[in-house]
Formats: structure tokens, sequence, C-alpha cells
């Protein structure tokens, strides 16, 4: 109990709450264990509850008919998903898997939402949350509608370098995966990662980056230069 209260206080979902409303929700809590590649849920499974991640990745991500997967969202520690179960009751609107071993807390939709009735302050940090992610979504269809696939990859960059000191980061998702979230092949990824090294935006070896030139980052992601 005392760890799993330690763990909920330091995720954002649950912040500013009291240890009695901590421990409210750690007894509600039910740990799950998962392997890499592990199936949490499918797209139109029923949707009893959600999910937080304590350690390890979760990809979100749709199945079009002709088997092309489009990576939503990978989260991370201290990151939840599945909320939408709460308030609806509705079916998972996309698959959920691991995209490394991972552990999950999973909270109930009936056990959570008893104690949403007693503390106002959960419902009002999930809508928070949710408000986010839709804004997050807002950003994803306008990237994929209107911006071309360097402009994409570079305003994934500049995201990236927002917390990453002296603006070299470390890729945390495998460039498959990458090029699936910003909706492309891993070739042409590939392809713009080494034009980008050409034109000395950015100094690339692995899955190390650091940006060189950011103005020239900017743009190409805001004002739509083409690379």
């Amino acid at each position: 109990m005392v760890d799993v209260v330690k763990q909920l206080a330091g995720i954002p979902l649950f912040a500013g709450l009291s240890k009695s409303q901590y421990e409210a929700l750690a007894r509600i809590a039910l740990r799950r264990s998962c392997r890499k590649g592990e199936l949490i849920f499918s797209e139109g499974d029923a949707g009893t509850g959600f999910f937080v991640v304590l350690t390890g990745r979760v990809k979100i991500f749709k199945v079009s008919a002709d088997g092309k997967e489009q990576i939503l969202h990978l989260f991370g520690p201290g990151e939840s998903f599945g909320e939408v179960s709460v308030f609806t009751g509705q079916g998972f609107p996309a698959d959920a898997v691991t995209a490394v071993q991972s552990a999950l807390l999973f909270f109930p939709r009936q056990a959570f939402g008893a104690l949403i009735q007693q503390n106002p302050a959960l419902a009002l940090n999930m809508i928070a949350q949710l408000s986010r992610r839709l804004m997050q979504f807002a950003g994803l269809i306008e990237d994929l509608s209107l911006k071309e696939v360097p402009g994409r990859l570079a305003k994934y960059l500049l995201f990236l370098s927002e917390t990453s000191a002296a603006g070299v980061m470390t890729l945390d998702v495998s460039k498959g995966q990458l090029a699936s979230l910003l909706g492309t092949i891993p070739e042409t990824l590939s392809r713009i990662l080494a034009k980008m090294n050409r034109q000395e935006l950015i100094r690339s070896r692995g899955a190390q980056i650091r940006i060189l030139d950011r103005r020239g980052l900017e743009e190409i992601a805001l004002e739509g230069k083409k690379l």
C-alpha cells in the first residue's frame, strides 16, 4: 500500500490529492506486469477501466483495412490511457500493446466512478488530462493532413528538444515506431534524417540526435519550408 501511494503521488493525473485520497486509489488499483508486445486491449473491447503506466511504454494505435498501422500515442511512466471508458462506458476506440516490458496499474471503472463521486478533484484532473489529449489529437490530424513528412519530423524533434539538455536527445522509440507515429515508412524517415544531416540541421548517430540549426527546423516545421 505504501509503495503504491508513493507511485500515485507522482502521477500527473492524481496531482494535488490528499493522503487519504491516494490511499483510496491504492485500494482499488490492480497492478499488472506485461511482457513486450503484450496486448492490453483491442479496439471495441468493453471499457471496463483505465490504466496508468508505472514503467515501460505502451503504444496506442489503429490498423486500416489494408493493414497499415497508425500510432496515435506512445505513453510512458506516469501517463494514463483508456480514460474515456470511465465517462462513457463504451468500448476502447483503438488498440493498446506494450512496446517494451511494462508495469501498469488498472483502475476499474465502477470503483473509480464511486471515488469520483466522493472526490470531485479526481474528475477535474481527468477532464484536464482528456482536454490535453484532445489538443494532441487535433495537432496530429493537422500534421498528417497538412504537413509533409519533413515538417512532421522537424516538429517532433523540436518537441523532444524541449526536455533535452543542450539540444541533444535520445530517441526512446524505434525508427519503425517513429515512422508510424509520423505517418510514413522507415525508409522515408531514414532518407529525411540523412538529408537533415547533410544540410547540418541535425547531427544523428544511432538513436542520439543533436540539433545544430534550431531556426532551420522551425522554418520546416512551422513555416512549411521545403527540406
